[in-house]
């Protein structure tokens, strides 16, 4: 593990050797825009990555673009964006597709078969923005390819990440982190040695129920939980938000994507989401990446990378936002945090499990068959029959990793009949 994040560190040195200090990408190589392909085009970060695109002056151009279910949208996309070719995961709205697209010089395809064709697109990088454990082969394909991969699919590494680490270093490319925690420690830690760190911090929102008793948080509803105060998320992972769960996700995103063991990863309550996150090193400094949360300061630092480009975000003032606040996260409250470190630390193939339990516990929550402190609880147990039976197992490949996907989900779908 840490031999191949060593070859991510030394690429990312290697890039930053390269960098422009012009005002933009566009203006340091105007002969040659960066040419993307997105996966999930129609999601949340899909939009803001073609918002950033289609106003960065002619920096990027878009090679094809992935949806899921929407047609109409992802037509929409395609054409706005110039796209060469469009991919709707959902067969069934194929022809919709090819209706409102026709005209166009757009190709167009649907199924999953579809998705990975347009994660092959030829491009220098890929956008992986598609929800869920639906990604993960999709991503893994374009990696395979030599494509440099901006991830915004924590799943990918929490369900298959030594799978993913290894053929980034095989084929020398990079996984370029999204998630805004993720990208605050990209950007904190530098190109510093890692042995010199003593410790990563990412921080929490708290999502809605931070102030929230245990008692009121068992009884909270899907309405309650979907209403994230700082973010503008799809529903899996505000759910997810709500509960913490989705820090404990990204605490095992960020051991596999740093190579750093889980007795040097820590969990903030921080409620104004501006901190991201904290490099502290073995010197007493630490360094943090600061950001009014806006999911287009990390996509536009991963698009560009390793140079810099302007993007419409809105600016930090902390004069305005006054006072920073961090607390310890309370695990009483928020069990699904402990769950998921549990699971980290357990290793074995668990986080593997853990990541299918959870969209099947979500799913749930969201039809009303569970209530919402349930999550954690089929979770967990669901973790706990995989050890016993043997199910769960160090995955050593994308399709190990999807089958154990497969037999998780199963299992907790049993569980909660």
């Amino acid at each position: 593990m840490e031999e191949n994040m060593a070859g991510q560190a030394e690429l990312r040195r290697d890039a930053a050797d390269r960098e422009v200090t012009d005002a933009g990408f566009a203006a340091a190589n105007d002969a040659a825009p960066r040419s993307v392909v997105i996966l999930g085009a129609t999601g949340s970060i899909g939009k803001s990555t073609a918002d950033i695109i289609a106003n960065s002056n002619g920096a990027f151009t878009v090679a094809a673009v992935a949806g899921g279910r929407d047609p109409i949208a992802l037509a929409r996309v395609a054409r706005d964006l110039g796209a060469c070719f469009a991919a709707l995961a959902d067969p069934a709205g194929y022809a919709e597709l090819k209706e409102a697209l026709a005209g166009t010089n757009i190709q167009v395809a649907a199924g999953p078969e579809a998705v990975i064709e347009a994660a092959l697109y030829p491009s220098d990088m890929v956008m992986a923005a598609i929800a869920g454990t639906a990604g993960v082969e999709p991503t893994y394909a374009a990696l395979s390819a030599g494509r440099t991969v901006a991830l915004a699919n924590k799943e990918c590494l929490v369900c298959a990440g030594p799978a993913f680490i290894r053929q980034a270093a095989a084929m020398g490319t990079m996984l370029l982190p999204v998630d805004s925690e993720h990208n605050a420690i990209f950007q904190a830690m530098g190109d510093a040695d890692r042995a010199m760190i003593e410790m990563m911090t990412l921080t929490a929102s708290g999502g809605p129920f931070r102030t929230w008793t245990a008692e009121a948080i068992t009884k909270a509803t899907p309405e309650q939980a979907l209403q994230h105060p700082n973010w503008s998320m799809g529903p899996k992972i505000t759910v997810d938000s709500a509960g913490l769960m989705n820090k404990g996700l990204e605490v095992i995103e960020a051991h596999y994507l740093f190579g750093v063991e889980a007795a040097r990863l820590d969990v903030l309550v921080h409620a104004q989401s501006v901190v991201h996150g904290l490099v502290a090193f073995r010197d007493g400094s630490v360094t943090a990446g600061l950001a009014a949360p806006d999911m287009r300061v990390p996509i536009a630092h991963c698009l560009s990378y390793p140079r810099r480009i302007s993007t419409g975000a809105r600016r930090l003032d902390l004069a305005s936002v006054g006072q920073l606040t961090f607390e310890r996260p309370d695990y009483a409250r928020f069990p699904a945090l402990r769950v998921a470190l549990d699971a980290l630390r357990t290793g074995c193939g668990t986080p593997t499990v853990l990541n299918a339990a959870n969209e099947i516990a979500v799913e749930a929550f969201l039809a009303r068959r569970i209530s919402f402190h349930e999550i954690a609880s089929l979770v967990e147990r669901t973790c706990e029959a995989a050890l016993a039976d043997g199910t769960a197992h160090e995955p050593q490949s994308v399709a190990d990793a999807l089958a154990i996907d497969h037999m998780a989900r199963e299992r907790s779908r049993a569980l909660l009949a």
